[in-house]
């Protein structure tokens, strides 16, 4: 069975490299091919058609898939809170959003990145028309290394620490600490169509995805080794800082098992995104995923 990936191989994927040198998945009976997307939008468009088994995707793509009428279902989650919200230098001494009025904010052109920047200037009481927004793409660390803006839209285990360990000291606002909701940050989906053709099929990869994880929660280091034997071209200091980072958002405290899609959460996505027209209607918690896989939902 094939699992495309949300972006190239990095420290968010530890637990699925961990189950592969394991043979977690082999043991479930799944011959798994790992493949990465050419671009983001690949893996929504190749699981809807079909042309794939499982993948991983921003917990708020796979809301809008479902809201524009794309077949997929969310099956566990893997990072429990965003990924995304603003980042600044830390030289700024910025104590809020708010402080972004009057400066330049630079985004990758995505929707959501709007979003993201009104949500989070609002709660802070300030006033998202004040702020000058430019579009960098995907360049947003380079530019504010640069001095061509104040801060821009990114993903903070991924794009914050990558500056942290070039030396660029960082004041980093998450989205769910203002104002945006602790939806999962990163989701494995796979089709309607195939949950109920193959049940067992689902079942087992979740079960094998999981146990990747719980590994790598008891011992990162491991983890790190097989993720980076498997993709060679990773930087050893950046990877492991970002695995560093992103340990807490599987773990969830504590609060949940690794893997559980919250209700709450979820419904608290599907309001944020109707809000600020991401999607045209909410997505219901039962339509957008299930814990039925998981081992302890069964």
């Amino acid at each position: 069975m094939t699992l495309i990936l949300d972006f190239t191989p990095n420290a968010v994927h530890a637990g699925i490299y961990r189950a592969l040198a394991e043979g977690w998945y082999r043991r479930e009976n799944i011959e798994l091919q790992v493949i990465e997307p050419s671009e983001t939008s690949d893996t929504l468009r190749l699981i809807d058609a079909g042309r794939a088994d499982f993948g991983l995707a921003d917990g708020s793509d796979v809301a809008a898939e479902i809201a524009h009428g794309g077949d997929g279902e969310a099956v566990m989650a893997i990072a429990q809170q965003p990924l995304g919200g603003l980042i600044a230098r830390a030289s700024e001494h910025l104590r809020s959003p708010a402080a972004l009025q009057g400066g330049t904010v630079g985004i990758t052109g995505v929707p959501s990145d709007s979003a993201v920047l009104d949500t989070e200037v609002r709660a802070a009481g300030g006033d998202p028309a004040k702020v000058r927004v430019v579009n960098v793409g995907f360049n947003g660390a380079q530019a504010l290394r640069g001095g061509q803006i104040d801060a821009f839209t990114g993903f903070w285990p991924a794009d914050g620490v990558q500056l942290q360990v070039s030396g660029e000291g960082i004041t980093t606002f998450k989205l769910n600490d203002w104002g945006g909701p602790p939806y999962p940050g990163l989701v494995a989906f796979t089709t309607r169509h195939l949950i109920t053709a193959q049940p067992a099929l689902v079942r087992d990869f979740v079960a094998a995805t999981v146990r990747g994880y719980e590994a790598t929660l008891r011992d990162p280091g491991a983890s790190l080794e097989d993720l980076e034997r498997a993709n060679r071209g990773l930087e050893p200091r950046f990877t492991a800082a970002s695995l560093q980072a992103y340990l807490p958002l599987f773990d969830a405290g504590g609060r949940v098992p690794f893997g559980t899609l919250q209700p709450a959460h979820i419904a608290a996505l599907s309001r944020w995104m109707v809000a600020h027209r991401l999607i045209g209607a909410p997505v219901a918690p039962a339509r957008y995923g299930t814990n039925a896989f998981l081992p302890h939902g069964r």
